[in-house]
C-alpha cells in the first residue's frame, strides 16, 4: 500500500502540472482526478500477480476485501440474532455490559431461546425458595498441610496475562477485585506493578516459562519464586498445566507486544515472540508434578497452591490421585478450564477440537476427587466462560466451588469482541500494548464496573439458588439441574451422568472406571 501511495502522490503531482501548464479549466478536477486515480488503480491491479481476483476484476475486486474485512462487524451488528452470536451472543454481552454500569438488566415479553430444542438446559425452582443469604458465602481454600487459608469469592478474575492485556486493563481489573473483595488471577506472564498498585489480592500463576520466577537458561528458579510470593497481596500460587484454547501448545505473545516493561517482566529479551514450551521443565511424572505443587506451598510461606489444566485423559488425572495419595499431600485447589474458554487466540483446530468442555472436565476432576477420597481436601475452581448467574451456579452443580470469568470481566473494562486480541490493534484497548489505542481505556471508569459486575452476578447466583430451596452452594445437586435430550424427554444430571461415592475408587471400582484406574500409573503419564 506505501508503494501504490507513493505512485497515487506522483500522478495527482503530475496532473496538478499538467492542469497548470495547459490551463485546462478547474471545473474539470472533481472528475479528472478520481478517473485518474481509478485508472492508475486497475492499471496496477491488472499487472500485480498476487491477487487473482483483482486481475481478472481490476478495482471492482477491491470491494471484495473490503467486505471480507468489515464481515465480523457486519455478523455481529446486523446479521446475526440475539442469541445466536459466537464466542458470547448479544444476550450475554448486554447483560454483561448492563451489570457492568449497574443499569438494569431485564428482559421483556419472554424468552427468544427454544425452550424445545435438544441440549437446553435448565435450573429447578422450589416450590418452597427461601430468602436471598444477605452475605455472599465463601469458599475456604487450604487443605490440611496449607497453613495460610483463603476464603475465596464465589466468582474472581480468571487467568489474563499482563503482555496479552494491556496495563490499564490490569490495572482496572485489579482495582475492581481490590473494591469488591475477590481475588485476580495473574496469568502466566509474571507479576507486574499494575496486578500490585491497586492492592487487590492475587492468585499468582506460573507457566511452562516460569516467567517472573526464571534462571537465564529458563528452569524455575525457587529463591525468585518464594521471594515475589512472599508478598502480601499474593494470597494464593497456581501452576498452570494447560489451558482451554489451547491445551498441550503453550502460549504464544507476540514480538510486537513484547515491550521494555513486559520484557523486564517476564525476564525475556525484548521485540521477540516470547512462546511459552508446551511441557514443564520442573518435573515429568504425576508424583513429581503433586510434589512440585507442595514444594510451592513450602516455597510461598504455606499459601494454598493448586493447578490448572484442561482435561484430556482421564486415566492421567486418576494417576496424579493415585499420587497424591501415595504421597499423602494434595493440592489445595484445581482450576478446570474448558474448552470454550479462551481469551487470546489459538490454532483453529485446538480451539474447535482439543480437550473437554468444562462440563465434562468438572465431572471428570470431580468424580475423581470423590472416588479417591481426596474431594475434601482439594477446592474445585471453575473456568470458561462465565459471565452470569446462571453460568456459575450450573458449574457449582456440576462439581465446582467457585468460578473464575475472564472475557466477561474484559466486557466489563470494555471489550466489544472484535477479536483482534492477537494482533496488537484491540480498538478498546484491552488486549493491546500500543499507547495510543491503550490509553482509550479509562481506568477510572472501568474499575467499579468490574467490582459492579462481580458483585450483581454473585447476586443473580443467589437469587437463583434461593429460588431454587437452596442458601449455600454444597446444598446444589445434580437432580437440580435439567437438560432436554430429545424432543419430548428430559434427563436431570443426576441420571445423565454417573457420580461416584466418597472412596468408591479405593474400595470397588464401577466397571466404567475400573480400566482406566488400574492402568493409571504416578510414576508416569499415558
Amino acid at each position: 500500500m506505501t508503494r501504490i501511495g507513493i505512485v497515487v502522490l506522483m500522478v495527482v503531482a503530475a496532473l496538478a502540472s499538467g492542469v497548470a501548464a495547459v490551463g485546462i479549466s478547474p471545473w474539470w478536477w472533481p472528475a479528472a482526478v478520481p478517473l485518474a486515480l481509478l485508472g492508475l488503480l486497475g492499471s496496477w491491479d491488472l499487472l500485480q500477480r498476487r491477487h487473482s481476483v483483482l486481475r481478472n476484476y481490476p478495482v471492482l475486486g477491491h470491494a471484495r476485501f473490503l467486505m471480507e474485512r468489515i464481515r465480523p462487524e457486519l455478523q455481529q451488528y446486523f446479521i446475526e440474532r440475539n442469541f445466536d452470536g459466537r464466542p458470547f451472543d448479544r444476550d450475554i454481552r448486554s447483560i454483561v455490559y448492563e451489570r457492568a454500569k449497574g443499569t438494569d438488566a431485564e428482559e421483556p415479553f419472554g424468552t427468544e431461546r427454544d425452550v424445545y430444542q435438544p441440549g437446553y438446559e435448565f435450573l429447578v425452582p422450589s416450590m418452597a425458595p427461601c430468602p436471598v443469604p444477605r452475605t455472599a458465602p465463601r469458599v475456604r481454600v487450604g487443605g490440611p498441610d496449607c497453613g495460610r487459608p483463603y476464603d475465596m469469592a464465589l466468582l474472581n478474575v480468571s487467568a489474563m496475562s499482563f503482555g496479552s492485556l494491556s496495563a490499564n486493563a490490569i490495572l482496572a481489573l485489579n482495582g475492581g477485585a481490590a473494591a469488591g473483595g475477590f481475588a485476580h488471577d495473574t496469568g502466566e506472564g509474571g507479576l507486574s506493578e499494575y496486578h500490585l498498585r491497586p492492592g487487590g489480592d492475587l492468585i499468582w500463576e506460573i507457566g511452562t516459562g516460569y516467567f517472573g520466577c526464571r534462571t537465564r537458561g529458563g528452569d524455575f528458579d525457587p529463591g525468585e519464586f518464594a521471594d515475589k510470593a512472599a508478598h502480601d497481596q499474593v494470597k494464593c500460587v497456581s501452576l498452570k498445566l494447560s489451558q482451554g484454547a489451547k491445551p498441550g501448545i503453550g502460549g504464544v505473545l507476540p514480538g510486537a507486544k513484547v515491550n521494555a516493561e513486559i520484557a523486564r517482566v517476564r525476564e525475556v529479551p525484548e521485540g521477540r515472540t516470547v512462546i511459552s514450551p508446551p511441557y514443564h521443565r520442573a518435573f515429568s511424572t504425576p508424583r513429581e508434578l503433586v510434589r512440585f505443587i507442595a514444594r510451592m506451598r513450602e516455597l510461598s510461606g504455606g499459601k494454598p497452591a493448586g493447578f490448572k489444566l484442561c482435561v484430556g485423559s482421564r486415566r492421567e488425572f486418576l494417576a496424579v490421585c493415585k499420587a497424591m495419595r501415595e504421597e499423602g499431600t494434595a493440592p489445595d485447589f484445581i482450576v478446570v478450564d474448558g474448552a470454550e474458554g479462551g481469551t487470546g487466540a489459538a490454532p483453529l483446530e485446538f480451539a474447535d477440537h482439543i480437550g473437554a468442555p468444562l462440563t465434562e472436565g468438572l465431572l471428570t476432576v470431580h468424580n475423581a476427587l470423590v472416588g479417591a477420597g481426596l474431594r475434601d481436601r482439594v477446592k474445585i475452581g471453575a473456568s470458561g466462560k462465565i459471565a452470569t448467574g446462571t453460568d456459575l451456579v450450573k458449574r457449582m452443580v456440576q462439581g465446582a466451588d467457585y468460578g473464575n470469568a475472564a472475557r466477561a470481566m474484559m466486557f466489563a473494562v470494555g471489550c466489544i469482541q472484535a477479536q483482534r486480541c492477537h494482533t496488537n490493534t484491540c480498538p478498546t484497548g484491552v488486549t493491546t500494548q500500543d499507547p495510543r489505542r491503550a490509553r482509550a481505556l479509562d481506568v477510572g471508569d472501568k474499575t467499579p464496573r468490574v467490582r459492579r459486575l462481580q458483585e450483581a452476578t454473585v447476586a443473580s447466583a443467589l437469587q437463583i439458588m434461593a429460588s431454587m430451596g437452596v442458601t449455600d452452594p454444597a446444598q446444589l445437586r445434580p437432580r437440580m439441574l435439567h437438560r432436554r435430550v430429545d424432543p419430548s424427554t428430559l434427563r436431570s444430571y443426576e441420571e445423565l451422568y454417573e457420580w461416584l461415592g466418597h472412596g468408591q475408587l479405593l474400595a470397588e471400582p464401577p466397571g466404567s472406571w475400573a480400566a482406566d484406574w488400574n492402568a493409571a500409573d504416578p510414576d508416569r503419564w499415558n
